[in-house]
């Protein structure tokens, strides 16, 4: 196989974060289920918008969060994802550049805007999100640059697309270009709501090409419509090389079919807004990956970079991961 250019190459969402504090009261208002993500048309975000308090904008998106993550670490990320040519576009294409993740796509002159998710964090730093996709709901088939998915050596992928039938059929298509280049597909499976509305299709995906899968505790059990964490693990049975499921501050579990590797959580400080901590550990344990480091050591930078992106508010970090690796030893 060649050697790639890039670690890791993520597929997903271009999304700017609008975040802002909140109370369950406001949450109910709203009618909207702790701790999930709701999608939104326009004008429900703009109502939206206009209904928090005070805010900050920062570029996110699952996908797109990880490879911020993966190029703190000094690792070598690229994304693809959509977004328009206005304010929030240039907002996240100058972003998600800053930081070091190779980002080309083209943005679209006419038509929706981009896309921006308004993140509300509760007192007990759960965040619970209303997504207007805008833009980057028009991902399709023809944005794969098939180059780019075969000079890396992961693809990355956000199960939050499979709410969208042509951006579907664009990753399959990727899934198709990196299997046959002998890359690896890795799969986050984003929201339990998300597995709910589309088992069978993520189910036939994980079968077919995912060779490493994220998910949190709820998501792998509503995968296999298990009874409990253990049941969902037995389920896995081989089915993916690496499963790497983490469990809040219980911290990770890493399933392959020989091995189980647990791993404790590593907060750096009190818990302000857990956003981005799934996709932060994603960051961590995919950049140990594709640097050739153990399993053990691979949740644990997984579990360091979720500790630092949950003590303050946004997705992404805020200090070097790689200068925290370090710190800690690695």
């Amino acid at each position: 196989m060649t050697e790639a250019r890039f670690d890791v190459v993520g597929i997903g969402n271009a999304i700017v974060d609008i975040l802002a504090q909140a109370d369950d009261v406001f949450l109910s208002k709203h009618d909207a289920p702790k701790g999930t993500m709701i999608w939104v048309d326009e004008n429900q975000s703009e109502a939206m918008y206009n209904d928090v308090g005070p805010a900050v904008e920062a570029s996110g998106g699952s996908a797109a969060n990880t490879m911020a993550g993966i190029a703190s670490f000094g690792g070598k990320p690229a994304f693809i994802g959509k977004i328009k040519d206005d304010q929030l576009g240039k907002t996240f294409a100058h972003d998600i550049r800053a930081v070091g993740v190779h980002f080309v796509s083209q943005a679209l002159t006419e038509g929706l805007a981009t896309a921006r998710c308004i993140i509300l964090v509760t007192p007990d730093a759960q965040r619970t999100m209303f997504t207007y996709l805008g833009a980057s709901g028009s991902l399709h088939a023809d944005d794969m640059d098939d180059d780019l998915i075969t000079d890396s050596q992961i693809l990355y992928i956000e199960g939050y697309q499979w709410d969208l039938p042509e951006t579907k059929k664009a990753i399959i298509s990727a899934c198709e270009t990196a299997a046959n280049a002998g890359r690896k597909v890795a799969l986050t499976l984003s929201d339990p709501f998300v597995v709910e509305r589309h088992r069978n299709d993520l189910f036939e995906l994980v079968n077919r090409y995912v060779d490493i899968v994220f998910a949190n505790e709820l998501e792998i059990t509503t995968l296999f419509s298990a009874n409990s964490f253990d049941e969902a693990i037995e389920a896995l049975d081989g089915r993916v090389d690496i499963a790497a499921l983490t469990r809040g501050a219980d911290g990770a579990v890493t399933v392959t079919k020989d091995t189980l590797v647990q791993t404790p959580a590593l907060p750096q400080g009190k818990i302000i807004d857990t956003t981005g901590a799934g996709d932060l550990y994603a960051a961590g344990f995919l950049y140990g990956y594709t640097h050739g480091e153990d399993l053990k050591t691979c949740a644990t930078l997984g579990a360091l970079a979720a500790g630092e992106v949950i003590s303050h508010m946004g997705a992404r970090p805020e200090i070097s991961l790689k200068d925290l690796a370090i710190k800690f030893g690695h």
